[in-house]
């Protein structure tokens, strides 16, 4: 049986531009344009692309907010107004459900910020846990595009200067080409940037906008991809999921210390046994040399023992070779650590490499 996918409310502008549309999470979306993925991926590092993310859910919660925090893994009464946080779902082993965004752009309680993919289970974990204390309204009615790049900021001075004010993880309301947006100083490629939340009736209005600055190219999933690998970032279902920790993914630093000391967060028991033991596995960066090593790929040490499995990998354009992340036992984990990726059944020589694999360039003032 066809798949019957989903459009955002770019779809037409995107086969417009050329894009090459292709099934992801239920939506038909462009993998690249006309541009390409490595001259989308370098557009994006020198200048400034545009994202369609109206794929991601979007959402408003009000009420009691303890109910809410009692699912993820911040501190929502530290959460100030025009602040966001990178948060965490996780279940009673400590396993991660999904990463999502939460912030305060405006006196509407919260806003949140979930991937695709999960959205459906995400909005339906957080209703039932919030059930008779607070709700959570989905957003259907909404787009959200990223605008990233060294020259982000150079567009928004044009377009709205109050925007610029804000820092990395800072939100607000404004109004951008004549329609009352949300915005954050925010993204998903290491690069400065900004992501809009855009009544769907004016998505195309300020993607036109956005694309009409000289700076500005449409991105597509390929360079988004290979973006967020060089920044060393998750990818839901891939580098994290429910058999991973915030431990072993990297990821303690989204969960508040406040949160940590009184242990009020699913998976507390769990989690604070591996910091107190030191886990045995955690997510690493490996640069090779030759042909890339997909997902999927086996890591091997020196003598051959396989010890772990490449979680997401591919070539790396800003560094001019392949990246990979993947898990392997703690004591394997330094970085110089020699050991083998296997590619098309052969070893292929990997070091151990810190993230990011390029230096993200977040503006915090």
């Amino acid at each position: 049986m066809t798949e019957i996918l989903h459009k955002t409310p770019l779809h037409a502008l995107h086969v417009e531009l050329g894009g090459k549309m292709v099934p992801f999470a239920g939506y038909d979306m462009p993998v690249q344009y006309p541009l390409g993925i490595m001259g989308e991926h370098k557009q994006t590092r020198e200048k400034a692309g545009l994202f369609d993310v109206s794929h991601m859910g979007q959402a408003r919660y009000t009420g009691d907010e303890a109910a809410l925090e009692a699912l993820l893994t911040c501190d929502l009464a530290l959460l100030g107004a025009g602040e966001q946080k990178y948060t965490l779902l996780l279940n009673e082993q400590g396993g991660i459900r999904d990463d999502l965004m939460v912030s305060r752009p405006d006196g509407d309680g919260v806003f949140l910020i979930v991937n695709a993919a999960m959205k459906d289970q995400d909005f339906a974990h957080l209703a039932a846990g919030t059930a008779g204390k607070g709700k959570l309204v989905r957003l259907e009615d909404r787009a959200l595009l990223a605008l990233q790049g060294p020259a982000a900021k150079d567009v928004m001075a044009r377009l709205c200067p109050e925007a610029c004010k804000m820092i990395f993880m800072q939100c607000g309301a404004f109004s951008l080409g004549g329609v009352d947006v949300l915005m954050s100083r925010s993204g998903y490629t290491g690069e400065d940037g900004f992501e809009i939340s855009i009544p769907e009736a004016d998505a195309v209005h300020i993607a036109k906008l956005l694309l009409a600055q000289d700076e500005v190219e449409a991105i597509g999933l390929g360079a988004r991809d290979s973006l967020r690998l060089e920044a060393g970032l998750c990818l839901y279902g891939h580098d994290m999921d429910t058999t991973r920790t915030p431990v072993e993914a990297s990821l303690i630093w989204a969960l508040a210390k406040t949160r940590r000391e009184r242990g009020d967060f699913p998976g507390a028991g769990v989690i604070q046994q591996q910091i107190d033991a030191k886990t045995s596995q955690k997510r690493i960066g490996l640069t090779l040399t030759g042909a890339p090593a997909r997902e999927g790929a086996e890591i091997a040490t020196k003598a051959g023992k396989i010890i772990g499995i490449v979680t997401s990998g591919g070539f790396g354009p800003t560094i001019n070779g392949p990246v990979a992340m993947g898990y392997v036992d703690r004591d394997l984990m330094a970085e110089g650590t020699e050991l083998d990726l296997i590619v098309r059944g052969k070893p292929r020589p990997a070091t151990v490499t810190k993230l990011p694999f390029v230096p993200n360039n977040f503006f915090r003032g």
